[in-house]
């Protein structure tokens, strides 16, 4: 399969390192970021869901309204729309963006965000109710005659819908490391979603999902936050300057030290991947997944743009497919990595492909 790489954009300026400024929805700031990915050469750009941000549907469809080649990835969470107009929204967008969205199911491992938005459901709870709504999305788009169902979370009677997605359906990315999100993304991943992990880790899951897939094919999505310099000690340099923006910024905000570790069991692995070292397989940082407490994509890699690509590489050779990049800075990083280095990604990959490029099969357990 080849390399396909996603981005992400906001409604409005916002990272890590600086508080969020301007008005919550900002339709020039969408257009810029989603053009400089579409001119960095992604594929993809993500909009996340956020209790307090803006809606992401929405932020995509002015997205397709200025960048007519790049796809699109909308993180939505079950539970707070019916599946049925889930259904109807969805293949809505996909329609107005001709047939580029692709879906990414965020069941959330967070009680007291889920909370906020009045979704009270326990962990298990919520994933035996992501399995259902995906049932139920994907048979109103497929079915020939009006749907009924009744399960533990949905009662629907005689459900239809004269609008489906352009290809039928849409892609179906799926994350969480729980047994629980396992057991979902086997039955209805098309591509797993991993944060970013050492190699070893990486493949270890990628082993459990196969196992639970039984069979069935799923694709796989690494995601990371490169850091990059003309030479590897500015890289380093680079990644060192971050980390005390980024504590600079909690300490602005009246925090009194790092943010505390969250709840989702992928936000303690992350934390844990910190607690073993700053610095896995070489060139993996892991002191940002410490400071914002295992949340999100918060794993580096440093150095050159080849040492990073290089790095890349070794994830495709244990069969990820997509890569989620997104940047500290992250209209500039977005620039950067376009000129610098998603190219030299892709003609690697392409050499990789071709034999002309030797890369480990399988990575060496720490």
């Amino acid at each position: 399969m080849s390399l396909h790489i996603t981005g992400m954009i906001w409604a409005r300026p916002t990272s890590d390192l600086e508080p969020p400024s301007g008005e919550a929805f900002q339709p020039d700031f969408i257009e810029a970021i989603t053009r400089a990915h579409e001119d960095a050469g992604f594929d993809r750009v993500l909009a996340g869901y956020w209790t307090n941000a803006a809606d992401g549907f929405l932020v995509l469809a002015h997205a397709a309204a200025v960048a007519k080649r790049i796809g699109f990835l909308l993180a939505h969470r079950p539970g707070f729309v019916s599946p049925t107009l889930a259904a109807r929204k969805l293949a809505t967008l996909d329609r107005l963006t001709g047939g580029r969205l692709a879906l990414h199911v965020i069941s959330g491992g967070e009680d007291a965000d889920q909370r906020k938005d009045g979704d009270h459901a326990d962990h298990a709870a919520r994933y035996r109710r992501t399995d259902e709504f995906l049932d139920v999305v994907r048979r109103v788009w497929s079915a020939a005659a009006p749907v009924s169902h009744r399960g533990e979370f949905y009662h629907v009677e005689n459900a239809w819908s004269d609008i489906r997605p352009v290809h039928g359906s849409l892609p179906i990315f799926f994350g969480g490391a729980s047994e629980a999100a396992l057991g979902v993304a086997a039955r209805h991943a098309d591509v797993y979603a991993l944060f970013g992990e050492p190699l070893a880790d990486t493949a270890a899951v990628l082993d459990r999902v196969r196992a639970a897939a039984q069979g069935r094919p799923i694709a796989f999505s690494w995601s990371n936050r490169p850091i990059l310099g003309a030479t590897e000690k500015q890289a380093w340099d680079r990644a060192h300057h971050i980390r005390e923006r980024a504590l600079a910024k909690l300490r602005g905000a009246g925090e009194a030290g790092l943010i505390a570790a969250g709840q989702a069991v992928n936000s303690q692995r992350l934390i844990g991947l910190s607690r073993r070292g700053e610095v896995l397989d070489e060139r993996l940082w892991t002191a940002m997944a410490g400071v914002l407490g295992g949340r999100g994509n918060s794993t580096a890699l440093v150095g050159t743009p080849e040492q990073v690509a290089r790095a890349m590489l070794r994830y495709r050779a244990i069969s990820v497919s997509h890569c989620i990049l997104r940047g500290w800075d992250p209209l500039p990083d977005a620039a950067e990595y376009g000129r610098e280095l998603i190219p030299l990604l892709r003609a690697l990959d392409a050499d990789a492909g071709a034999g002309r490029v030797s890369v480990a099969a399988r990575p060496v357990a720490a």
